[in-house]
């Protein structure tokens, strides 16, 4: 299921991460890799407030589609 559907709270492991090269890569950039664990700490406006990799990041909703957990 995509990210924006997580429960917050929940920790997740990401099996998948969609999108263009550019966004890959900007996703990596951010902590986002294959087999790591992601959890959602809150929603705003339908962005959403992540914890990865002892940091919290902010990423769109847009975004947030092309994450799988």
């Amino acid at each position: 299921m995509p990210l924006v559907s997580a429960n917050a709270g929940e920790c997740y492991t990401i099996v998948r991460i969609g999108g263009t090269p550019e966004v890959r890569k900007h996703l990596e950039d951010l902590g986002f890799a294959v087999g790591g664990t992601v959890s959602v700490i809150s929603v705003m406006g339908g962005n959403l407030i992540v914890n990865v990799k002892e940091t919290r990041v902010a990423v769109s909703r847009e975004l947030a589609m092309k994450i799988m957990v």
